[in-house]
């Protein structure tokens, strides 16, 4: 099949690997339909995350089943589901608590931009949907795999409720993403921190009631003057560096919280600041399997839209392109069909 697989920074290649098999009972296989490039993908490419070796890359994937393991017994081929970028059993003790993503069992699902991927327990992390979906939900229910599973668990971490203020950190898709959730959620206010123009509209679109464009301390104090000076009940950090998690914390209210999904890198917090601020901090991996039914229902009947991220379209094997566009910022997200 079809791969793409990283060699090193700046280095993506379309190469032609072995496919995926069965290798435990409770695996399965998948057609992919539909895949993605991540923001966090970029970490790699730009070198911040070390490359040892020629690796697989992605972690995003919807698509049909094609095989099974012989104990896997709530889907079948045929099936059309998503998956989360970790593998979960959904019963061990932190699974019934509602983070799988820190499962006692947990496996990476990895080398997902390809035409097929296996699936380890399969059973407790795949979801299918109500039937098979035409092209036009195909984006959508794409960004479930992570981005929208991941905006959301920024929101819900956050304590985002109906009626309060909402702060978000980061104009990528996993910010725009937890816009939505905040809207879903309820929030009476949400502001959206962005530079760019098509993001700005994307993120008005999508529930932002205020874009303000200044960053670090600059843009704590733009939101200081939105709340007439109290701060954001609930904060969504989505960046995952040392100066959008100081951005977030300060825009925060006492007694608010900052829900971080942002992969951190470089972010050090002063335990006395945080002490003194009286700012909770929640976050980590998002548990996406948790929110997968949910989230499936509400694409399915249109409530939500989160397919609008990607900005642009391209065949599995420009997939070089796709990291250029977007490490350029030439694109949001990029799509990628196998």
């Amino acid at each position: 099949m079809r791969a793409t697989v990283i060699h090193g920074p700046g280095d993506i290649r379309s190469e032609s690997v072995p496919d995926p098999q069965i290798i435990k009972p409770t695996d399965a296989i998948i057609s992919v339909a539909a895949t993605c490039v991540c923001g966090s993908d970029l970490w790699s490419y730009r070198r911040v995350n070390p490359v040892k070796e020629p690796t697989p890359i992605g972690h995003e994937y919807v698509g049909v089943v094609t095989d099974i393991g012989s104990e896997v017994g709530s889907i079948e081929p045929g099936h059309f589901v998503i998956g989360s970028f970790y593998a979960s059993d959904n019963s061990c003790p932190h699974c019934r608590h509602g983070y799988q993503s820190a499962c006692v069992h947990r496996e990476f699902v990895g080398g997902c931009q390809a035409e097929m991927v296996r699936v380890p327990l399969a059973d407790g992390t795949l979801v299918p949907t109500p039937g098979q979906p035409g092209p036009d939900l195909l984006p959508s229910l794409l960004t479930l795999s992570d981005v929208m599973g991941t905006g959301w668990y920024a929101a819900v971490a956050a304590g985002v409720r109906p009626g309060c203020t909402v702060a978000v950190v980061g104009d990528g898709a996993v910010g725009l993403c937890g816009i939505i959730a905040a809207r879903e959620l309820g929030a009476d206010r949400i502001i959206a921190m962005s530079r760019h123009e098509p993001r700005q509209r994307l993120a008005r679109e999508y529930g932002a009631t205020d874009v303000i464009i200044e960053r670090g301390d600059d843009g704590v104090d733009r939101v200081m003057d939105l709340t007439g000076g109290v701060g954001a009940d609930s904060v969504l950090e989505c960046v995952g560096t040392a100066e959008a998690m100081s951005q977030a914390l300060g825009s925060a209210r006492p007694g608010g919280t900052v829900g971080f999904v942002g992969v951190p890198h470089e972010v050090e917090i002063s335990g006395e600041a945080l002490f003194r601020s009286q700012v909770g901090l929640r976050g980590g991996p998002a548990p996406v399997r948790r929110f997968l039914p949910d989230l499936i229902d509400r694409v399915w009947d249109g409530r939500i839209d989160p397919g609008g991220v990607f900005d642009l379209t391209l065949p599995l094997d420009q997939a070089a392109e796709a990291y250029r566009a977007m490490d350029e910022r030439r694109a949001v997200k990029v799509l990628l069909r196998p």
